[in-house]
Formats: structure tokens, sequence, C-alpha cells
């Protein structure tokens, strides 16, 4: 990604900048995989990210929505994005959330407990509507990424075990205000291995085939998303491999005659695209190691302090000031800090940068995903404004 630097040292930091050309390129590479299967959907998991800007151009390429809160339906329909296309997952949906969903005739709710059948089945009735469901199940699939956004195992907060799905649907199909049309499935987030697409391909077939001996036929198979993109190298990669995912499914599924496939991406399409522009307030040099201390912090990307997370820092004035050198500066490794009273405040360790300065731009790359979204005002921080670029 290129930045002009004139016009970024305007800009009140810390700020986000997003790459809208980036964003159009990546969805258009999603459409060229899907394009030639006119049963597959895809989904944009707004919780990814929320900024309306974003939404609107994701809206406006055709694609659907992934929400798991009323506050997003509402960002969803305010964007554009069509109800039909909204589906809404959680594990905690309050009762005003569901009789907005319902209000609003979105496409699915994804279920993913007993007693959350229960409730909607108690507030479709009340407002003597239907609504459409697909139950969330556990397939038991390990999924190779961090602890905290691993979701399909057997016992977790999120879905239905595998061996409650025959019982779930039964009961389901009993009630007066509820279409079941499918099954929902997500095993976890930033995973890069195919394997583990691969894997729950495997299950939903042999889940499927469970179906068949029982005589259910379901409308919609639903895969949730989790494909990870490159946070090492995001300028060797800002697109992510959408063909080696899309053929995974198409490969390893064995679809009914008529059946759905929906997907909900979220990382992979918007991560790449961002960027969380800051600027350096202090180079403190301690005895044994030195500390680039900038003016954003966990505030504005809590993915390193919450996941270990890494992400490519660049520094933008430094490479300004290199462009005219004959040789270029040995970098330096420093601790890359944000201001916030927390020890877990730190972007990076031992991070080798050229030689930084006070007042110097710095470039936190592949922030597109779960930095404005997540962002707090911690300390009174006020939130940071977005710019599209």
């Amino acid at each position: 990604m290129l930045f002009d630097t004139t016009h970024l040292q305007s800009l009140q930091t810390p700020c986000y900048l997003y790459d809208t050309e980036l964003l159009a390129r990546t969805l258009d590479a999603i459409h060229a995989e899907t394009q030639q299967h006119d049963n597959y959907h895809v989904h944009y998991a707004i919780k990814a990210n929320a900024n309306p800007d974003v939404l609107r151009q994701i809206a406006a390429a055709g694609f659907g929505a992934d929400c798991v809160s009323g506050g997003e339906i509402r960002a969803a329909l305010d964007a554009g994005f069509p109800a039909s296309e909204i589906a809404f997952a959680g594990v905690g949906k309050a009762d005003w959330e569901i009789k907005l969903a319902l209000k609003a005739s979105i496409g699915m709710f994804n279920v993913e407990s007993i007693e959350e059948l229960d409730v909607i089945e108690q507030l479709a009735t009340e407002l003597n509507m239907r609504a459409r469901v697909s139950f969330r199940i556990n397939p038991d699939v390990g999924a190779h990424t961090h602890a905290h956004i691993t979701t399909g195992r057997a016992e977790d907060k999120f879905g239905i075990a595998k061996d409650d799905m025959i019982a779930v649907l039964r009961r389901a199909m009993d009630m007066t205000h509820i279409d079941v049309i499918g099954l929902h499935f997500h095993i976890g987030s930033q995973l890069l291995v195919m394997d583990d697409f691969a894997a729950l391909c495997v299950r939903i077939n042999e889940l499927q085939d469970v179906l068949d001996a029982e005589g259910i036929a379901l409308h919609n198979i639903n895969v949730g998303g989790g494909l990870g993109i490159d946070y090492d190298q995001p300028d060797v990669h800002p697109v992510p491999d959408f063909h080696a995912y899309f053929s995974t499914f198409t490969d390893g599924l064995q679809l009914r005659p008529g059946q759905q496939l929906h997907f909900e991406l979220g990382r992979a399409v918007v991560a790449q695209m961002g960027t969380l522009l800051t600027r350096v307030l202090y180079v403190k040099h301690g005895h044994e190691q030195q500390f680039v201390i900038v003016d954003a912090g966990m505030t504005e990307l809590i993915r390193p302090a919450l996941y270990g997370a890494l992400h490519q820092i660049d520094n933008l004035s430094a490479a300004e000031r290199g462009a005219s050198a004959a040789v270029a500066p040995t970098p330096i490794l420093y601790d890359v800090v944000g201001p916030i009273c927390e020890s877990s405040d730190v972007f990076a360790r031992d991070y080798a940068l050229p030689p930084t300065l006070r007042g110097d731009l710095l470039a936190i790359r592949s922030a597109g995903a779960y930095g404005e979204t997540m962002a707090s005002t911690y300390n009174c921080r006020p939130l940071p404004a977005a710019h599209l670029i």
C-alpha cells in the first residue's frame, strides 16, 4: 500500500485509513470465485468492521450480511443490505433483538441452543410471524488457530452438539411459527490451513447422511467463515486466497439437489484494506531496551493485547527520509508501545524499524478487521476518525 505522507501529516492521529480500491479488488476476487455457482451466497460478517462507508461499499457490491446483534442488523439495513440476505447469529440474542429481526423479515436466524429456539417460537407467536431458522451445529472439528477464536469443538458456548441435531430439528419442525431451513457451522477464525475446512466438509457430509436416513431435507448449508489473511506480508498477499477457500467446499461438500451454500466472511474481506495511522510521541532509551511510544494503543487495536497478534509496522516518515539517502540506515530493535496504563498495551517487542524519531508517522498494517469495531474509550480516550483513501 502506498501512502501520501504529505497528506497524512495533516491528519489527527491515531486514525484509521481504509483503502477502498483494495476493498473493491477483494470483493471482485470473491465474485470471480462464486459467480459460476448460482447457489453460493456470501454474507459479510459485520463484526469485523462496521464503518458505515465500508458497509455501503460491500452492500452495493451485492453481498449479504452476517449479524450478531440488533445493532448490527440496524447497521446492515441502514447500509442497504437486503433484509432477506441477513443472517442473525449469536448465543445471547435478547428479546428486543429477536423482535427486531422478525419485524424486518431477515433471511435466517442461526439458532445456537434449544433454549433460544423456544424463545424465538414464543416471540414469533406473539407477533404472529414466522421465523426462518438454521441450527448452528458444533461439528467437533479442531481448528488450527488461537484458542480464543476456535469455536467448533464438541462443547462450546456456541452452537448445539452434533449428537443433539436430530432431536432439535424434530422439535423445531413441530413448532407452529418456525420454518427450519438449514444447518449452520463455524469452526474458528484466522484459518490459513485448508485442511481445517476440508475436515468440516467431511463432517457436514456425514451429518447430511444422517439427515437422509431420517428423511429430513434442508434447503441451506451455511459453513460460516474463518478464512485468514497474511498479517506478516500484507503487501505480498493483499487479497486472500479465495480460490483455495471456495474450491475446498466445491470439491469437498456433497450438496443435495437444490441446496444453497452460504458463507460468512469478515476478516478476509476487510483486514488488509485497513491501516492504523499513529504518531511517535517519544523514543525512550532504556539501559537495555529502546521504546517507541506512539499515540495509538490497545484502545484502537486490541488484537496484540488480546491475542498476542503481530501486525506489520511501517515507519512512513523514516522511509521518506531514507528515499534520498545513499545508504539505508541500520534498523534498530524497539518495543513499540501505546500510552494506555496497562502493561499489555504493546504492539510489538524487539521490532526492527529504521532509526525512529519523535513525530514520525507509523502505519500499523492489516487493521481493517477488529480495529475500529473493537475500539474503546478506556482512559477516557476519544474514538478515532476513519478516512477513506
